[in-house]
């Protein structure tokens, strides 16, 4: 079979292999990048940009196999498959947080006040202790890290400050922290299915919900909410990772082009981002979502008791820290 034949055949079963050339199909290492996201997503996006720049710094020799909707399992599984060697690299975040209690500082309400701030963090001394942990705890070593669309509250009224909230009633995903930190701002948060949210907000069971743009529109929530308040309250960040096991059977000079190739694939997926959420403002606006700017720093100041009393003994002191910066 050519190689053209073999790559079209590996698309259509929904994996994207990338084969820059014959010598590609003989490498001596084959990577299996398995992740949640679809072919049109930016994290797919820059999986397939790593496996490309990876498989030019190596000549051919490591390949990496992209398997994009959970085709090689979901997050979980396909973390437990890094630790046991049938798989070798995947996107997660907060999740490790199951072994490395260091990992939820990567989704905490109101610790990350900008971009780059959570930058600062993510790629500074805090995001190299997190790392340390997850390496020394799961197994997997985080390579690059992606930023998240920060998390926004939808509604059919204007918000501006916690005052203005008054027993809001809203979905928030089954997270405690998530639920603690908006009953302490005063709104009526109660936890749901995502594909329960249009229709209660469709039949007024609930009158509001939060999550990042990309999944606003998506879920077409612009159909049955008029603002978008711009809360920013959750800003977060998720890393490409590759497992010790394969990390390990690596020269340092692959560990070197492995880093190298991380580095331009978290470059690329940077402007990818940006591009996305400035576009996603601009296509909600067109569809007649009104965005409402508000009051950060009271919803910051309102939700901090809650989320220091929220958070686990081992990270209370980095939250605390990340809030008096």
């Amino acid at each position: 079979m050519t190689v053209a034949k073999t790559l079209k055949t590996l698309m259509l079963s929904g994996i994207a292999t990338v084969a820059l050339s014959a010598s590609a199909m003989a490498a001596d290492m084959t990577l299996k990048l398995g992740h949640p996201a679809n072919e049109d997503n930016i994290w797919h996006k820059a999986s397939v940009k790593f496996a490309e720049e990876l498989a030019t710094l190596t000549d051919g020799r490591i390949e990496v196999e992209v398997y994009p909707n959970e085709t090689l399992g979901k997050e979980m599984d396909v973390i437990n498959g890094m630790q046991l060697g049938t798989a070798d690299m995947t996107i997660t975040g907060e999740s490790l947080q199951n072994w490395a209690p260091m990992a939820a500082l990567l989704a905490v309400p109101y610790a990350y006040t900008s971009l780059e701030d959570m930058d600062a963090a993510a790629g500074g001394e805090l995001g190299e202790r997190i790392e340390a942990q997850i390496i020394e705890k799961v197994g997997i070593r985080p390579i690059a890290y992606f930023a998240r669309g920060p998390r926004e509250l939808t509604s059919n009224r204007p918000i501006t400050s916690p005052d203005e909230l008054n027993g809001l009633k809203m979905r928030v995903p089954n997270v405690p922290l998530f639920l603690n930190v908006w009953k302490a701002l005063g709104a009526n948060p109660t936890p749901m299915a995502f594909s329960e949210v249009f229709t209660s907000l469709q039949n007024g069971t609930i009158e509001a919900q939060e999550n990042p743009l990309a999944l606003i529109k998506s879920a077409n929530f612009n159909e049955v909410q008029q603002y978008i308040n711009k809360t920013d309250h959750v800003r977060s960040w998720i890393y490409l990772t590759i497992s010790e096991m394969a990390w390990n059977q690596m020269s340092e000079e692959d560990q070197a082009n492995v880093m190298e190739a991380a580095k331009r694939a978290q470059d690329y997926e940077r402007e990818l981002f940006l591009a996305d959420e400035e576009q996603l403002v601009t296509q909600l606006e067109d569809l007649g979502v009104e965005f409402v700017d508000v009051d950060n720093e009271a919803f910051a100041a309102a939700a901090k008791d809650a989320v220091l009393s929220s958070v686990s003994e081992d990270i209370r002191p980095d939250v605390e820290a990340l809030f008096d910066n």
